[in-house]
């Protein structure tokens, strides 16, 4: 087994490809597309359960003997969105994704509850932003009590192809940094994010363990089979697409930038230390690789009307 397979959950669909990492190119590729429901205050939603059939159809898609030669997979995925899981690993309500601008009261809500944006930025070094993963807590104790009631863990998007693939529940630095929670300098979870987001419920209950960037899982057997897979293959730990498009172009060392242009359009930067902004004119993320990743965003870009 000499390849490696690339997930990339994305908004419009869901990629894999297959690389030959000694031979330094492509072997295979397939893509899913994955529907978005939207709503007109300004809800953005998808379902997790089409995100693990758009998986299994790529999966499908690619070859049974390139599938057979796969030694280890990474996913990288779309950041921000809020995938509620219970105690038994069942998904509880639709995943509200990145995009989702219904949440911007309960954005000032928080901030508000902590002293207002300077004191937000000053406590864990970004804003509560509309779309970051925190607003989407009391909207949802408010919209689906139910829901919210049974959580047991907060996962993001890659969190929980990751829980699909290994059947263990953990995160990773980089895409926590984007939940609003996440003390971006100390790269621990802030106390009083989580209080302020839901002063009622110790939400750091609900918080995955952030893995080491180099950790290794071992695959569920029975998602092996059923995506047609080695039972042998590791997962790696990966993260947010963001944090993963900067290892892919080697924005890993300070004096590197690059750009993203999707559904959103990024242009993020790595350092070695923390890159906070008082005004929060940019977000201050970690990257996957235990550095920084500095990071400026448009909601609409090539999808733009």
């Amino acid at each position: 087994m000499d390849l490696v397979a690339g997930i990339d959950a994305g908004t419009q669909s869901l990629k894999v490809v297959v690389y030959d990492p000694a031979g330094r190119h492509l072997i295979a590729s397939a893509s899913s597309p994955l529907e978005l429901a939207s709503a007109a205050d300004g809800s953005r939603e998808q379902q997790p359960a089409a995100w693990v059939a758009a998986l299994q159809a790529c999966f499908r898609a690619i070859d049974s003997k390139v599938r057979s030669r796969i030694s280890a997979l990474a996913v990288s995925g779309q950041q921000h969105g809020f995938v509620p899981v219970d105690a038994a690993g069942e998904v509880l309500a639709p995943a509200k994704l990145w995009c989702d601008t219904s949440t911007s009261a309960e954005c000032v809500q928080i901030m508000d509850a902590l002293g207002g944006p300077a004191r937000t930025i000053a406590l864990a070094g970004n804003p509560i932003l509309t779309g970051y993963t925190a607003s989407k807590l009391p909207w949802t104790k408010t919209h689906r009590p139910d829901a919210y009631a049974r959580l047991a863990t907060i996962l993001l998007p890659h969190d929980y192809l990751n829980f699909v693939l290994t059947g263990q529940r953990f995160c990773e630095y980089g895409d926590a940094s984007g939940t609003g929670w996440l003390d971006v300098r100390t790269r621990t979870w802030s106390a009083a994010l989580l209080r302020a987001t839901d002063p009622a419920r110790d939400l750091a209950l609900c918080l995955p363990r952030i893995a080491a960037p180099d950790e290794l899982f071992a695959i569920d057997p029975a998602t092996a089979g059923v995506l047609g897979l080695p039972g042998t293959v590791k997962v790696a730990v990966g993260g947010g697409d963001n944090m993963m498009a900067a290892i892919g172009t080697g924005c890993v060392v300070p004096g590197r930038l690059a750009m993203s242009l999707g559904t959103s359009g990024t242009l993020f930067a790595y350092s070695d230390t923390p890159v906070v902004d008082p005004d929060g004119a940019w977000a201050a993320f970690c990257s996957s690789t235990g550095g920084w990743l500095p990071l400026i965003c448009t909601m609409n870009c090539t999808v733009v009307t």
